[in-house]
């Protein structure tokens, strides 16, 4: 084990098919060359099938159970509040997102950098339908204009920050918000996003669970963020 620790927050909500699949491979990477052991705090976000059953069976995984579903804004943060690492990392349980990844943006961490994100479209995104890409692409624009940060993937969900970074950014968010306000508060805390090429693969639409609603939400989030 390295001698820093970093604390990977991975929030499930209604993932049975996939969530032990995505614990096992997380647990199976090493970070031992970039100087850090790993802690897993797996967020159940008051799922409705096996989610809860599936995760209650795998060891080494430090398991948060909501007894209702509050959005993943709201499981992060508590995840956010169990890490006891130096960095903290954010990963999605439906295996868009390779755990190794994490890897990648750690090196940037050991380089100084406070925040760094997986930007999918540094790289070439695989199976993302046009209204996906459209309004990620839109939503990183708009964060470019508002915060006069070039950011390319505001909406990633592979994000590592150090745990300096992120005890300053005072996040309330309870839904998919989370994404713009993690982004758009640390932009104004003074922190430069350092983005970095991942692969990523989406899966079906019909699995997604984000829509339009929650595309409107995010501007106006940055919106409010920006100006409050």
């Amino acid at each position: 084990m390295g001698n820093k620790l970093v604390s990977i927050v991975m929030p499930a909500f209604n993932e049975e098919s996939r969530i032990r699949q995505a614990v096992e491979e997380l647990k199976k990477v090493s970070f031992a060359k970039q100087g850090f052991g790993k802690e897993i705090i797996v967020v159940n976000d008051g799922s409705t099938d096996n989610t809860l059953k599936v995760l209650q069976g795998i060891k080494g995984i430090s398991l948060i159970s909501s007894p209702k579903n509050r959005g993943k804004g709201f499981a992060l943060r508590q995840g956010f509040a169990r890490a006891k690492g130096e960095v903290i990392a954010v990963q999605d349980a439906d295996l868009e997102y390779a755990p190794k990844n994490i890897a990648l943006l750690l090196e940037q961490i050991n380089k100084g950098e406070e925040v760094a994100y997986g930007s999918r479209f540094l790289a070439k995104p695989k199976n993302m339908s046009f209204t996906f890409y459209f309004g990620n692409k839109f939503l990183s624009v708009l964060t470019t204009v508002l915060f006069g940060q070039k950011i390319t993937d505001m909406e990633t969900c592979q994000k590592v920050f150090s745990k300096n970074a992120l005890k300053k950014l005072e996040l309330s968010a309870n839904g998919f918000d989370i994404e713009p306000e993690l982004t758009g508060k640390a932009i104004k805390a003074g922190f430069k996003i350092k983005e970095i090429p991942i692969p990523y693969k989406a899966r079906e639409k019909a699995e997604k669970k984000i829509n339009v609603m929650d595309g409107i939400r995010a501007a106006w989030t940055l919106v409010k963020v920006r100006f409050s």
